[in-house]
C-alpha cells in the first residue's frame, strides 16, 4: 500500500490510519499511540546521552585531578544543545541527516562489541576469582509487585528495541520509488538486517551484561563497567554519538505533524482574511521522498 504503483503510497502512519478507520477516527487512533512513542524514546535517548557523557567525564577526570562533579541535569542540557542545529535539518535525504544516521548506526555496532567483551572479561575474571561470590543472580525483587513491575519493565525493554516500527513509514518515504524500482525493496532489506543486527548486539550485551554483574547490572552495562577506562570511556562517547542520530529519526515525524499543523491554521487564516487565495506559507517537508 505504500507504493505508487498499483495503489496509493502512504508515506505517514497516520494517512494509512485514515485510510483503514476513516478521516477523523484514523487520527485519534494513529497519531497519539505515534506520538507517546516517539517523544517518550527521544526522551530516553536524552537522558542516555547526558549519562553517557557524565560517565565519560567521571572516567576521564577522576577526583585525583581535582576536577568538579557535574550533575547529571546539565550533561542532559549538553547534549539537548547538540540538537538545536540538527533539528533544522529539513529532511532525511540532507548530507547531515546522512552522515549523522551513518555515524549513528557505526557507533551501536561498535559499542556493542565493546560491551560485549569488557562484560566477558569482566565475568571471567570475577569467576576466576573469589569476586565471583558477589555477584548475585537471584531475582531482584522480593515482593509479587516488584516481580509484575519487573515483567513488565523487561517487555518494555524488547519494545523499546525495537522502537523503529513505529516509524517505519516515515522512514521508507525518504526512499525514492519508481515503478521499475519501487521503495519496498531496499526497504525490506535494511528493515531484515537492522532487525537482525539489533537482536543480535542486545542478546550479546544481555547474556554477558548479566554474567558480568548478575542482578546489579545497569540497564546500560556501559554504566557497570569501569575497566580499561579509556576503552569504556570511548563507547560511552560512541554511545552520545549514537543517541544523537537516533533522536532525530524519531523527532522528525513530531515536526513534520506540527509543521502540517501550523501551516493549516496559517494558511486557514490568510485565507479568511482576504477574498482571493492566499499564497501558501512556507514549510519545510521534513519526510518528503523527492
Amino acid at each position: 500500500m505504500h507504493e505508487i504503483v498499483p495503489g496509493k503510497r502512504f508515506d505517514r502512519y497516520h494517512e494509512l490510519g485514515q485510510h483503514v478507520f476513516g478521516e477523523k477516527l484514523g487520527l485519534w487512533i494513529i497519531v497519539p499511540q505515534q506520538l507517546i512513542v516517539e517523544v517518550g524514546t527521544d526522551i530516553v535517548y536524552m537522558v542516555t546521552g547526558g549519562q553517557s557523557l557524565k560517565k565519560v567525564y567521571d572516567l576521564l577526570c577522576s577526583s585525583a585531578h581535582h576536577c568538579k562533579d557535574i550533575r547529571l541535569t546539565f550533561w542532559i542540557m549538553i547534549f539537548a544543545s547538540v540538537h538545536l542545529p540538527l533539528s533544522q535539518l529539513p529532511n532525511f535525504n540532507s548530507i547531515s541527516a546522512i552522515f549523522a544516521a551513518a555515524a549513528a548506526a557505526a557507533m551501536s555496532l561498535t559499542y556493542s562489541m565493546i560491551a560485549f567483551f569488557a562484560s566477558a572479561f569482566k565475568g571471567a575474571s570475577s569467576h576466576s576469582s573469589n569476586a565471583a561470590s558477589a555477584v548475585d543472580y537471584a531475582l531482584k525483587a522480593a515482593t509479587t509487585a516488584g516481580k509484575a513491575f519487573g515483567v513488565l519493565n523487561a517487555l518494555g525493554a524488547v519494545a523499546f528495541a525495537y522502537a523503529g516500527h513505529n516509524v517505519v513509514l516515515e522512514i521508507q518515504a525518504t526512499i525514492p520509488s519508481t515503478p521499475d524500482q519501487p521503495s519496498k525493496k531496499p526497504m525490506w532489506k535494511g528493515v531484515v538486517v537492522a532487525y537482525a543486527l539489533v537482536a543480535l548486539c542486545y542478546l550479546a550485551v544481555a547474556f554477558t551484561g548479566y554474567y558480568a554483574f548478575g542482578n546489579a547490572v545497569a540497564p546500560n552495562v556501559l554504566i557497570s563497567l569501569e575497566k580499561p577506562k579509556w576503552l569504556v570511556a570511548a563507547a560511552n562517547l560512541m554511545v552520545a554519538v549514537h543517541v544523537v542520530g537516533s533522536y532525530q529519526v524519531f523527532a522528525l515525524p513530531v515536526f513534520d505533524m506540527m509543521e502540517t499543523v501550523l501551516v493549516k491554521k496559517l494558511d486557514s487564516r490568510r485565507g479568511s482574511g482576504s477574498g482571493s487565495s492566499p499564497d501558501p506559507p512556507m514549510s519545510w517537508p521534513r519526510c518528503s521522498s523527492e
